[in-house]
């Protein structure tokens, strides 16, 4: 039965019920019709009035349903989750929504009532802000924080509520609210707070402006860079001071046509230094893509331009004389053969430069060069002409010029001004010098052979004498070749093992009776024979080859020597030559002693024969050097004494046991002077308790000289050639066989 139904038989039965007492008191035998009517229709007027109510209580109650429903799908259309505590009896109502994982106790005596979930670093902060505002210190109650779902991941939320009801004693009874998942909310803003955080610690400029290149924002490195501050630029367009105002408009263009614009910049800061800048600008477009800002980013690139100065200075200039180096020449040689250009090139270097430097050091051997370039290069003809290609060589580079008289002319100049006295470090210096000089394109098609050309020439121009400049030819490059041959022959040698040793016998010139033997290195090729040490020699010393030849023959003459002791042949010494390069080996004690280990020599066999030129090279070193030869018992003696820059003073010093005469000296015997001159050099060696040793003995009257003469031991042909091993074993076994013989003659 519905309610408008209920109404009516409520209505009709207070009406039928008072029926009686109107009967009752009018009479129903006097009830006239009228008056019948008059209650009839008081009646309908009833039920009309009855009819109208229950229309308007449906009507309102309509509404009612409507607006609840509206409230319902606006929340759930939101995401938001409607919350209901009553405080006091800490009941704690939630309409179902998205927070649904979230699992609280329906009755809870925690404060907050979702304690639980609350993240603890949130809880202190969420805590307070409900107690203020149920204090009545706030007039709403708002917190965001992170919470707990089910599967124990934490989400932000934004919770707000307020005191609905109040108890008798006038404290909040009840609270209602609201909470919404702000995560993706807090997301973007932490994104948005490291972004601000970045383009406020960023060492590079950042400017926003719109289309018109207005200013609107910059962060706190442009300032730093520019010197002017956020507050003068705001609203002002951005320009840059050392450009024409048509250069932003360049950019314009380039921005509408590509999206994006970068060049470096220079442009004054605000205390008037000029700063270099990487510049960039980029669109800002919105969602429809259409260009809302422009951004710039730029940065201060001065100290990075100025080390890269400083490195290309550096690496295209001479550390010691300010001149343009080997990698400057190389690369304006290329320009100049890939353009082809007609040019020569006059590669030039000093006469004995290292002489200078052992001699009187190398401080003073930097400080010459120095003074020498200043000379050269403050002369206009060789102004951006001069460079240094290394050590004491320089090249000078004369660009668009074949002229053979101007080229000539100037290697003369240039002669002149290096020979002319130089003052360093109160020495007076007289340097010469000596010149090769090639031509493009004749002397050669690419940088390299016109450099290699060069110094081909200027080497054949020091064999010829001092201070002398020379063209290269044809057959220069043809000697060149052959050498470069040997170099790689020796090479080959060393590795094939084709280096021998041979024996020159020494005799004593009393008795005839071997006292020892000379090595001698012999290169020894399976298809060429014979190379000459005077065609080898030079070369492996120019490369360095020289030392691993000398540990050759050091090794094997040990070993040979060691074998023909143990089979009683002999008992003397072995000679063994160090070169200049192996003298001057900051290991070569170590190495003879490794060497005679291995052999199991004892080091009293050993002697070791150093030229006049190398010890003095350096004095003082080799007198150290030669002291710790000594003191391991190895003999020490001096080749080719009198050929060399000998000094009396140094040689009574040095720890030798034996001068060796050259055979210069030897066949100069024939005249007086040359008698003398040996003479002198015996009386000086026996005055000094040294031996002495005649090189190149041929003939018998050059044996008879030097018996009058008190030579101790003689070497040459005059006894034997030099003998290959299985030569000097038979040689040695004759030997044997000799003093058997004359030990056997009774006396």
């Amino acid at each position: 039965m519905s309610l408008k139904q209920k109404i009516i038989i409520i209505i009709s039965a207070i009406l039928f019920s008072s029926l009686p007492f109107s009967l009752y008191a009018t009479g129903w035998d006097y009830l006239q019709p009228y008056t019948l009517s008059l209650v009839l229709l008081g009646s309908f007027g009833a039920l009309v009035l009855a009819h109208l109510s229950i229309v308007k209580m449906r009507r309102y109650q309509t509404k009612l349903e409507q607006s609840e429903e509206r409230l319902r799908l606006s929340l759930w259309g939101s995401g938001d989750e409607l919350w209901d505590w009553k405080i006091g009896s800490s009941e704690l109502y939630r309409s179902s929504s998205w927070l649904h994982p979230v699992e609280l106790t329906p009755e809870s005596q925690d404060f907050p009532p979702n304690k639980a979930q609350i993240h603890p670093q949130d809880l202190e902060r969420v805590s307070q802000l409900l107690q203020d505002h149920l204090d009545g210190k706030t007039a709403h109650f708002e917190a965001t924080y992170r919470l707990k779902g089910a599967d124990n991941n934490w989400i932000w939320v934004l919770d707000r509520g307020k005191t609905v009801a109040f108890s008798a004693n006038g404290k909040p009874a009840r609270m209602t609210g609201t909470l919404k998942n702000i995560n993706q909310l807090k997301q973007t803003e932490e994104q948005l707070q490291l972004f601000a955080r970045c383009l406020k610690t960023i060492s590079d400029a950042v400017v926003i402006c719109d289309t018109n290149f207005t200013i609107l924002e910059v962060n706190p490195s442009f300032s730093k860079i520019t010197g002017k501050s956020r507050e003068q630029i705001l609203q002002q367009r951005f320009e840059l001071s050392l450009y024409p105002s048509a250069f932003m408009h360049d950019v314009h263009k380039q921005l509408a046509k590509t999206g994006t614009w970068s060049g470096e910049i220079q442009e004054q800061h605000q205390n008037g230094n000029i700063y270099q800048a990487e510049l960039t600008f980029d669109q800002i477009k919105d969602d429809q893509g259409n260009v809302t800002q422009y951004v710039a980013v730029f940065s201060d690139i001065t100290e990075r331009k100025q080390r890269e100065a400083e490195l290309h200075r550096l690496a295209n200039s001479d550390t010691l004389t300010g001149l343009p180096n080997r990698a400057q020449f190389m690369q304006k040689l290329a320009e100049l053969v890939s353009s082809k250009t007609e040019h020569a090139l006059l590669v030039f270097d000093l006469d004995n430069f290292k002489k200078i430097n052992d001699s009187l050091g190398h401080e003073l051997g930097d400080s010459l060069l120095c003074k020498l370039a200043d000379r050269l290069s403050s002369y206009s003809k060789y102004h951006r002409k001069l460079y240094r290609l290394g050590g004491d060589e320089f090249a000078i580079m004369l660009d668009q010029t074949n002229d053979l008289h101007h080229i000539t002319s100037l290697a003369k100049e240039l002669l002149a001004l290096i020979n002319q006295p130089l003052l360093v470090n109160q020495h007076e210096l007289v340097i010469t010098s000596s010149v090769g000089i090639v031509l493009f394109p004749d002397d050669g098609m690419d940088p390299q052979a016109l450099l290699r050309n060069a110094d081909t020439a200027m080497y054949h121009a020091k064999s010829q004498g001092a201070n002398r400049y020379l063209f290269f030819n044809d057959s220069m490059n043809k000697l060149a070749v052959k050498r470069l041959q040997l170099e790689n022959l020796i090479r080959h040698g060393l590795k094939e093992d084709y280096f021998a040793v041979y024996y020159q016998p020494k005799m004593d010139i009393v008795s005839g009776q071997l006292v020892g033997m000379e090595a001698l290195v012999r290169f020894i090729t399976p298809k060429g024979g014979i190379v000459s040490p005077a065609s080898f020699i030079p070369v492996a010393e120019e490369t360095g080859q020289i030392i691993e030849i000398g540990e050759v023959v050091l090794r094997k003459a040990c070993l040979a020597v060691k074998g023909w002791i143990d089979q009683g042949l002999f008992q003397g010494r072995v000679a063994v030559n160090l070169s200049s390069r192996q003298f001057s080996l900051p290991y070569l004690c170590e190495l003879i002693d490794d060497t005679l280990q291995q052999a199991e020599l004892p080091s009293y066999h050993l002697e070791l024969e150093i030229t006049e030129g190398t010890v003095m090279q350096s004095p003082p070193q080799a007198i150290e050097t030669m002291k710790k030869l000594r003191a391991r018992g190895i003999h020490l003696a001096m080749d080719d004494f009198g050929t060399g820059y000998s000094s009396l003073a140094y040689l009574k010093q040095f720890p030798l046991n034996t001068l060796k005469i050259d055979k210069a000296f030897i066949d100069d015997m024939n005249t007086a002077r040359g008698r003398n001159m040996v003479d002198t050099i015996m009386t000086i060696a026996h005055n000094l308790s040294l031996s002495v040793v005649a090189e190149g003995v041929e003939q018998e009257e050059q044996l008879a000289m030097l018996r009058k003469l008190r030579c101790d031991v003689i070497q040459g042909y005059y006894y034997s050639k030099p003998l290959s091993d299985s030569e000097f074993t038979q040689f040695l076994q004759e030997q044997k066989a000799r003093r058997i013989k004359l030990s056997a003659v009774p006396v």
